[in-house]
C-alpha cells in the first residue's frame, strides 16, 4: 500500500488532518436508536411489546449459562402468554467465532423464524447482529466484514443485555472472530441497530464480581476513548461525561454488592450512555490493541480494555490534559479550581486505583514476547482507522504492549522478595559452649 511508503511521524500528522475532517461529515450520518425499556422487569416488557408487532416465529440467541440459570423464563413466559412462537439457540460462547454464527444461521432457516431477540451479554448480542446481517446477505461473513457492506437491510432485531459494559444494544457494530486467522472482524452498518432494547437490572444483579469488574471498565474505556478522540462532539461528550460520572459513583458498588439493583441499573444506563457515544465518536488505541489481545489469546474484551487502558492514557496524555481534567471533575476526582495537569494526573491515576479495587490483573498471562511485533502492527494498522488524539509507531505500541508482560511482573515480585530478604537482619551463628567436657 501506498500509505505503507510514508514515514511513520508523516504518516500520523496526515492522518490526524483526515481523521478531523472525516469527524465533520460522520456525525452527520444517520443512526437509530433504539426504543429503551428500563428497569427491573423491562425484559419481560420487552417481550410483551415484541409479541404485538406480529412476528411469525421467534429466535432467541443466548448462551448455554444464561439458559440454564433460567433467565429467560420471564422472557419466554410472557411470550407464551401471547401465542408468540419462538425457538432458542443457545450455543453462543465469547468472542462467537465464525462457524458458530453459520450454526446460529441454519438454526434460523430450519425453524423458520423472522425476527431475533438477542439475550446475553456483547457476544450474544453481536453474534445476533452479524446473523440479521448475514441472513439478509447471504454472503461469507468476511466478505460483510466493514463498513456498509450489505445491500439488504438486517433481519428485524431485538436485545436485553445482561452485562453493563459493551453498549452493544445501541452501536452499529458487530465484532466476530475468525478462529483460523486468529483475529476478529467487525461488521458496520447503521441497520444493525436494535429496533428495541431492555435494560432489566434485574438479570444483573447475579454477575460475578470479576464480570462486572471487566464490563464496568469496558464501559469507561468507551466513554474515555470517545471524549478523548477527535470526532468528539457536543451531543457525544455530554453522553460520554454522564457515563463516566455514572460508573464511577456505581461501579465500586455493583462489583461489591451484586444486588443493589439501582447501581445495576446506573451502570446499565452508563454502559448504553457511553455506547451511543463511542458509536458516532469511535474508539482508540485501548480497543485497537484489545482487539489482538482477544484474537490471539481469546482474552475477554473488557478484561483486555481494563488492562489496556491505563497505558493509553498515559501514553496520550501529553495532548489531552485538559481533556483528561474534564474527565477528573466529573469523575468526582477533583474541582475545577485546581490546574489542568493536576486534574489529569488525579484522573490516570483514579483509573488506576479503580482496576485495582475491581482485582483487574495488571499483567496478561499469555502474552508472549515473540508475539508483540505482530500484535503492535496489527493494532497499529487497525488504530489508523480510529480519530486517536496521539498516534503511535509501531515501536511505541509495541513498548506499551510490553509493559503487560507476566515475566515483568514475576522479575518485580522476586525483586521485592530478594529485597525484603536483604534487608532482614541475619541471625547470628549459634555461639560455641567455652566449657570444657
Amino acid at each position: 500500500m501506498i500509505l505503507d511508503l510514508i514515514p511513520e511521524a508523516a504518516r500520523a500528522a496526515g492522518l490526524g488532518a483526515l481523521m478531523k475532517g472525516a469527524g465533520k461529515v460522520t456525525r452527520y450520518i444517520p443512526i437509530p436508536q433504539p426504543t429503551l425499556l428500563v428497569g427491573p422487569g423491562s425484559s419481560v416488557r420487552l417481550a410483551e411489546a415484541i409479541a404485538g408487532f406480529g412476528h411469525g416465529k421467534l429466535l432467541i440467541v443466548t448462551d448455554a449459562i444464561l439458559a440454564k440459570l433460567g433467565i429467560l423464563k420471564g422472557i419466554t413466559a410472557a411470550l407464551d402468554a401471547s401465542g408468540t412462537p419462538y425457538a432458542v439457540f443457545d450455543e453462543i460462547t465469547p468472542d462467537a467465532p465464525i462457524p458458530l454464527i453459520e450454526r446460529c444461521m441454519a438454526f434460523y432457516r430450519d425453524e423458520d423464524c423472522d425476527a431475533i431477540l438477542a439475550v446475553g451479554g456483547g457476544s450474544s448480542i453481536d453474534a445476533a447482529k452479524a446473523v440479521c446481517c448475514a441472513i439478509a446477505n447471504p454472503r461469507p461473513l468476511r466478505k460483510l466484514a466493514g463498513y456498509l457492506k450489505g445491500r439488504a437491510s438486517p433481519v428485524t432485531l431485538y436485545a436485553v443485555p445482561t452485562t453493563a459494559g459493551t453498549g452493544s444494544e445501541v452501536t452499529v457494530a458487530a465484532v466476530i472472530s475468525d478462529p483460523q486467522k486468529q483475529d476478529k472482524i467487525v461488521i458496520i452498518d447503521p441497520r444493525l441497530v436494535p429496533r428495541m432494547a431492555a435494560l432489566d437490572p434485574s438479570l444483573m444483579a447475579g454477575l460475578p464480581p470479576p464480570v462486572t469488574a471487566a464490563t464496568g471498565i469496558d464501559a469507561l474505556t468507551h466513554a474515555v476513548e470517545s471524549f478523548i478522540g477527535q470526532w468528539a462532539s457536543e451531543y457525544t461528550e455530554g453522553l460520554s461525561l454522564a457515563a463516566v460520572q455514572m460508573i464511577f459513583a456505581n461501579l465500586r458498588e455493583a462489583y461489591s454488592n451484586g444486588g443493589n439493583l439501582v447501581a445495576r441499573e446506573k451502570m446499565a444506563l452508563a454502559s448504553t450512555y457511553a455506547g451511543m457515544a463511542f458509536t458516532r465518536a469511535n474508539v482508540g488505541y485501548v480497543h485497537a490493541i484489545a482487539h489482538q489481545f482477544g484474537g490471539r489469546y481469546h482474552t475477554p474484551h473488557g478484561l483486555a480494555n481494563a488492562m489496556v487502558l491505563p497505558h493509553v492514557l498515559r501514553y496520550s496524555a501529553p495532548d489531552i490534559v485538559p481533556r483528561l481534567a474534564a474527565l477528573a471533575v466529573r469523575a468526582g476526582l477533583g474541582d475545577e479550581s485546581e490546574r489542568d495537569d493536576e486534574l489529569a494526573e488525579k484522573f490516570m491515576a483514579g483509573v488506576e486505583q479503580l482496576n485495582r479495587d475491581l482485582g483487574i490483573p495488571t499483567t496478561l498471562e499469555k502474552l508472549q514476547e515473540k508475539d508483540i511485533p505482530a500484535l503492535a502492527r496489527a493494532a497499529c494498522a487497525e488504530a489508523e482507522t480510529y480519530p486517536v488524539p496521539r498516534y503511535m509507531t509501531v515501536k511505541q505500541c509495541e513498548a506499551l504492549i510490553r509493559k503487560l508482560l507476566p515475566q515483568k511482573a514475576d522479575k518485580a515480585e522476586k525483586a521485592a522478595a530478594s529485597d525484603k530478604k536483604a534487608a532482614a537482619p541475619k541471625k547470628s551463628a549459634p555461639r560455641k559452649s567455652t566449657k570444657k567436657a
